[in-house]
């Protein structure tokens, strides 16, 4: 479906896997209950960012409390200015019972679609 998926393995053998922004367009069309997530900073979110996101800064201290209050079952692609944090965010997602988790590779910086 989403292509050529690579699979990051946490510490935990917790997996989740990487797309590109063609990829993730392509899924969003497919799955109307996708959700996306921002893991930036508050002032980089309304800098501007993909439509429809949730902004869940990965930085803060309460990220964890924040992603233990989302429903483990929906698939969830994360994303931040280049590809780092949102790595960072999806480990720690999937570390922690996530099981359908995609990180946007190069970020916001290689998406090709409009920003809100």
């Amino acid at each position: 479906m989403l292509g050529k998926l690579f699979k990051i393995f946490g510490g935990s053998g917790a997996a989740y896997a990487s797309v590109n922004a063609g990829e993730l367009q392509e899924a969003l069309k497919k799955d109307k209950k996708a959700q996306l997530i921002d893991v930036r900073s508050p002032g980089e979110f309304q800098s501007g960012h993909i439509a429809k996101s949730k902004n869940i800064n990965v930085m803060a201290p309460g990220f964890k409390s924040q992603i233990e209050s989302l429903d483990k079952t929906k698939t969830y692609y994360v994303y931040c200015r280049s590809g780092m944090r949102s790595a960072r965010a999806c480990k720690i997602m999937a570390k922690n019972g996530f099981e359908n988790v995609y990180n946007l590779k190069g970020g916001v910086m290689g998406w090709n679609g409009k920003l809100v």
